[in-house]
């Protein structure tokens, strides 16, 4: 299985470094991909690859209650997004739009930037460093709804 970089960042990374406000006004998948991470990463956009990962600190996706900074990552191509831990509004979104988050505090400390990770049967290995984590056990429903790729993809089925 190909691996996807890290794109690494620290604590209280909000939503307003996630997809800047003054990009609200398209929401399109082309336009917040574009502009994903843009405050915090200017060169976030144009270097991330379909299936990297974005690793944080604690408190991820603080600030406002905007879905479009889930969305903003998923449609960059981001694989999952694991942090120390999550703001409870940006995890809730999250998972509603289905993008695959992971809360870790040890993975979050140990994973670096520009490292190669795989995700696979619930086993993320960083090939850099040849380290092995068991994903921690997620809630059954949240499962079901990323499993379907998200809130709305669930309740149609």
């Amino acid at each position: 299985m190909q691996g996807g970089k890290v794109f690494k960042y620290g604590d209280n990374v909000n939503t307003d470094v996630i997809i800047p406000a003054r990009y609200l006004n398209d929401a399109s998948a082309e336009n917040l991909s574009a502009h994903a991470m843009e405050d915090i990463d200017p060169d976030f956009a144009k270097n991330v690859r379909k299936g990297d990962f974005i690793v944080g600190g604690c408190n991820f996706g603080s600030g406002s209650s905007r879905e479009h900074a889930p969305l903003a990552i998923k449609a960059s191509g981001v694989r999952a997004v694991i942090a120390k831990s999550f703001a409870r509004i940006f995890f809730r979104n999250a998972v509603n739009i289905g993008l695959y988050i992971v809360e870790s505090p040890e993975m979050a400390d140990e994973i670096n930037e520009n490292d190669v990770l795989t995700l696979e049967n619930g086993i993320l290995t960083d090939v850099t460093t040849g380290k092995s984590y068991t994903l921690p056990p997620m809630d059954e429903h949240v499962a079901r709804i990323l499993e379907k790729g998200g809130l709305m993809e669930a309740v149609k089925q």
